[in-house]
């Protein structure tokens, strides 16, 4: 009697190694079907798309990081930098000598200084702790004042400029070209208008990188990576599932934000939005792509901090997050437009407050897609399981 044939991976009759039976069970079979035979709900990276993302839900902390932290970090600094007159600038007057009380009387007519007067040595304790920005001292003379500051801070320069104005105003002086002043009060030139989108870049790069880095980490401390090793999957479809599983939550990520921004400071939203969420998609991609090869290689938590931290440490100083990337110096702008969150920024600002369109942002997009190629192609090459 013949021995019964045996069905291989891919369903035909296969070999029998020595004496001993390999068959495959249906569910084996199954494994190796195509995709389009066997249905989405069994593919391998749907199923892996799933846990990242019930492995997420399930982590209270991290949906803190990630929703409710930009959120209280936006609010907060709104609310430091929001529209409002100018800032009173408070100076000290020293109460002795000759003419002091003229000094003050010219000193109190600005509106926008706040003077105290003070001896000798609490004027110089005020100064040095930061509870006023200049010291005014007046001289032995009647004709002369002598300012006391830190020019290395900007408050006291400018505080040397409305003093002295208002000390030769007082004594006299006309200026002969009347100036008015005029406050920018638009939406989209404040100071929030320019801080909305660089947390929004912050944020999608921040929760990218530390995301996918230290759950491939974890899973690769666990011993978790050595037993899919022994699956059908591949090495493709489980980096895969972490960047699918990244675009579930990102458009949260998106809303959030946004919405806050939009409602509670008035941030406006001019370009199309269609063309605001292909460009957080496409930079939380790459973003993702960083995360993926700076976990490709690491064993422990620790060591992929430092990787993590090293990476995200220039982009959080040069990209523009809180201030504009031009303050820093000619030489090395090159370097900071290459930058992916630069990209990011200069993106995200252009089409929410300027209203440019997919064209309008092209050299941006195609920094983000190169570095979003490069480092998933890296991964992918330097990935291992153990």
């Amino acid at each position: 009697m013949s021995e019964p044939r045996r069905l291989g991976n891919d369903g035909t009759p296969a070999r029998v190694r020595g004496r001993v039976p390999f068959p495959l069970t249906e569910e084996q079979r199954a494994q190796w079907r195509p995709f389009k035979r066997r249905g989405w709900k069994n593919n391998s990276m749907v199923q892996l798309t799933l846990v990242r993302f019930r492995e997420f839900i399930r982590e209270p902390e991290a949906v803190f990081w990630t929703f409710i932290f930009p959120i209280l970090l936006a609010a907060g600094l709104g609310i430091a930098f929001r529209q409002r007159g100018p800032d009173k600038v408070p100076i000290g007057v020293i109460s002795s000598g000759p003419g002091v009380a003229a000094v003050i009387e010219s000193l109190k007519r600005d509106s926008s200084l706040v003077v105290e007067s003070y001896d000798d040595s609490s004027g110089a304790r005020a100064l040095r702790t930061g509870k006023i920005a200049l010291l005014v001292v007046p001289t032995a003379t009647r004709d002369s004042v002598r300012y006391v500051y830190d020019r290395g801070r900007s408050e006291a320069a400018n505080a040397r400029v409305l003093a002295d104005r208002a000390v030769q105003q007082g004594a006299g002086r006309v200026d002969p070209v009347r100036a008015t002043d005029t406050y920018i009060t638009e939406k989209g030139s404040r100071y929030i208008d320019f801080l909305i989108p660089g947390l929004l870049g912050m944020n999608l790069m921040g929760s990218s990188i530390w995301g996918l880095g230290f759950a491939i980490v974890t899973a690769r401390s666990k011993k978790l990576l050595k037993r899919l090793m022994a699956t059908p999957m591949s090495r493709v479809q489980y980096l895969l599932s972490f960047l699918c599983s990244r675009l579930v939550f990102l458009i949260l990520e998106i809303i959030t934000l946004l919405g806050f921004g939009h409602f509670a400071f008035g941030v406006p939203l001019r370009g199309p939005l269609g063309t605001l969420f292909l460009i957080c998609i496409l930079g939380a991609l790459s973003f993702g792509g960083l995360g993926l090869l700076s976990a490709s290689r690491a064993r422990t938590t620790e060591a992929v901090s430092g990787i993590m931290n090293f990476i995200m440490l220039p982009m959080w100083i040069f990209s523009g997050v809180f201030f504009s990337a031009a303050n820093f110096p000619r030489a090395v702008q090159p370097f900071i437009k290459v930058l992916p969150l630069t990209a990011l920024n200069d993106a995200l600002r252009a089409n929410m407050l300027e209203g440019a369109t997919f064209t309008g942002v092209t050299p941006q997009i195609i920094v983000i897609v190169v570095w979003g190629f490069l480092t998933f192609v890296a991964a992918l090459k330097l990935f291992r399981w153990r």
